[in-house]
């Protein structure tokens, strides 16, 4: 008898590669081989086109100008550039940066290396929902705030902060916005969140482009007062120099492209995909938990609290089924905890007991039914062990 299939169903670590980004990637591995950065023949002409039509595209997503995205190797990059070089650029005259508990561990990390270099930052709480609280964010802002640092969709919990509110408060006084967005394009509108965001740190594999790329997308007032944080070539508006890779570049923009063309139908399957599968689940969990906000929530993830001791023993139970303890970047530290978790206030053994699961443009029907009774049944056979 033939081994059940894998089900994957970790969507925010990362995605399938679209086979659309693919073919558009496979010219510029074989005869468009030049440096996009070598303008004096063909061969660069060639491989500098790909980066012109990718540039249309993610701006074409956000409404955003071409000359807002500047390429990076993902969102960690763009994360640290956008912090770092926001802080050198106006640090001395406003040297206070707020931010969330729940922000990628990234932006968590550049934040603290700022704090170290004379950085006043402040480290906003989110509600049990996962949520700013906007009289906490009022209540924090002055006119010395240099920016304000809010995921859009957050990595763990899948919670959608409102961000044209928060970017009001922000502006009011004057500071720049700046929104990790990594987990939102492709999945949400993105121009009312590009519109109101000064700056906006994406990633090309969470939006089934290929890994190794994404961007960082800001407007005039920023790039005005923005620091590059590595030199070179000056390459991509003097802002992140190295030579761009021409293949991960045209796969980024073919995905952006292919998700928004069917954004709005590829959401409402998934919101049903998700519903099926809580219905089913809770059939026979009825004691689990969801972390985080369902109200205001991308429907492609769930982080859910299950009545044990522990979830990776769920997960070491489940060989097939791919879901995940929380994020990716963080797995390499055995003893941590979620801090995102954490900030909802759960306790460790809370948050140990959760997983996130999920969904994403592959998932269908018969494998969200399997999913969900496997997982039921390893949580009734570790409730029932001592």
């Amino acid at each position: 008898m033939a081994a059940p299939h894998p089900i994957y169903m970790d969507y925010q670590a990362t995605t399938p590669l679209l086979p659309e980004a693919l073919d558009a990637m496979m010219p510029y591995l074989t005869e468009r081989f030049g440096n996009p950065h070598s303008a004096a023949h063909r061969y660069g002409w060639e491989a500098e086109a790909a980066l012109d039509i990718a540039r249309e595209q993610v701006a074409g997503a956000l409404g955003r100008p071409v000359g807002d995205v500047i390429f990076t190797s993902g969102a960690t990059e763009a994360n640290n550039l956008a912090v770092k070089g926001l802080w050198e650029g106006l640090g001395a005259r406003r040297p206070k940066v707020v931010t969330l508990a729940s922000e990628h561990s990234c932006v968590l990390r550049s934040v603290a290396h700022i704090a170290q270099l004379g950085a006043d930052v402040t480290l906003l709480p989110v509600g049990a929902d996962g949520r700013l609280d906007l009289n906490v964010l009022s209540d924090a802002m002055s006119d010395d705030v240099a920016f304000v640092s809010v995921m859009t969709v957050n990595n763990e919990i899948g919670t959608v902060q409102d961000m044209r509110a928060i970017a009001e408060i922000v502006h009011a006084h004057g500071a720049l916005l700046h929104s990790d967005a990594a987990q939102a394009l492709g999945k949400i509108d993105m121009v009312p969140i590009a519109q109101a965001a000064d700056m906006i740190s994406l990633s090309a594999h969470k939006t089934y482009g290929p890994k190794g790329v994404g961007a960082l997308v800001a407007n005039d007032r920023a790039r005005r007062v923005l620091v590059a944080q590595q030199d070179g070539g000056g390459q991509e508006a003097k802002l992140r120099s190295g030579t761009q890779a021409p293949a991960l570049v045209a796969g980024f923009g073919a995905a952006v492209q292919i998700c928004e063309q069917d954004r709005a139908q590829e959401e409402s399957r998934l919101s049903t995909l998700r519903d099926r599968f809580l219905t089913r689940l809770r059939a026979e969990v009825p004691d689990m938990c969801i972390n985080g906000s369902m109200d205001h929530r991308w429907v492609g993830n769930l982080n859910i609290r299950f009545p044990v001791r522990d979830a990776g023993r769920l997960m070491a139970d489940l060989p097939i089924l791919a879901v995940s303890s929380g994020a990716a970047c963080s797995s390499g530290d055995a003893a941590a905890t979620s801090h995102v978790l954490a900030a909802l206030g759960l306790s460790r053994a809370e948050a140990e007991a959760s997983l996130r699961i999920g969904f994403g443009r592959m998932t269908d029907e018969a494998e969200v039914d399997a999913a969900a009774d496997m997982l039921a049944e390893a949580v009734h056979r570790q409730k029932d062990q001592p």
